[in-house]
C-alpha cells in the first residue's frame, strides 16, 4: 500500500459475555484511533458451532492508512486485549470481545459474509450493494435471505447512538 493512501476497513465486532457492555466499549476505544463513518444495528445472534451464550454483533466502516497487519497489531488486538479477549485454541470460545477485519480495500476477507446472518445482516445495512464474487446477489439480498432462516435480533439499545 502507498504511504497516506487511506483505505476503507469494515469490521465485525462480536461479544457474548457482557455484550452490552463490551460492543460499546469497543466503539468508544476504536474511536481513539480511527473516524467510524457509519456504525450498523447491534444484533442478538446464537452461537454458531458452539454451545453457549448467545452473541451480539455489529459491524462498522472506517479509512486507514495502515497496513492490514499494523492495523491488526496497533488497533484492533490492544482493543482486544484490554476488554479481557483471551485468545484460545478454540475460536468460537466466548468472549468480551472479538474484532475482526471483514473486508480491506474492497477486498472480502472473510466469505463466511455470504453465509452467516451474523455477519450479512450487520454488513448489509452499511454495505448493501456489496456483491459476491460468486453470484450476482448483493449483500441486503444475502442478508434478508440469511435472516429468513436465523433467529437474528435487532438490539437498537445497544448501540442506539451510532446510526448512520
Amino acid at each position: 500500500m502507498m504511504p497516506g493512501k487511506k483505505v476503507q476497513v469494515c469490521l465485525g465486532l462480536g461479544s457474548n459475555i457482557n455484550p452490552e457492555t463490551n460492543i460499546p466499549k469497543a466503539i468508544e476505544l476504536l474511536r481513539q484511533f480511527l473516524l467510524l463513518e457509519s456504525i450498523s444495528t447491534a444484533w442478538y445472534t446464537p452461537p454458531v458451532g458452539i454451545s453457549g451464550p448467545n452473541f451480539v454483533n455489529a459491524a462498522l466502516l472506517t479509512h486507514t492508512d495502515l497496513t492490514p497487519e499494523n492495523f491488526k497489531n496497533e488497533i484492533i488486538r490492544p482493543i482486544e486485549a484490554q476488554l479481557g479477549r483471551i485468545r484460545s485454541q478454540n475460536k468460537n470460545a466466548p468472549r468480551p470481545i472479538d474484532i475482526d477485519v471483514l473486508i480491506w480495500d474492497q477486498q472480502i476477507l472473510e466469505p463466511l459474509i455470504w453465509e452467516e446472518a451474523y455477519l450479512a445482516v450487520p454488513v448489509a445495512e452499511l454495505l448493501p450493494d456489496l456483491k459476491s464474487q460468486d453470484s450476482e446477489e448483493n449483500l441486503k439480498h444475502t442478508a434478508q435471505r440469511l435472516a429468513s432462516t436465523s433467529n437474528i435480533v435487532p438490539r437498537p439499545d445497544i448501540l442506539p447512538q451510532c446510526r448512520k
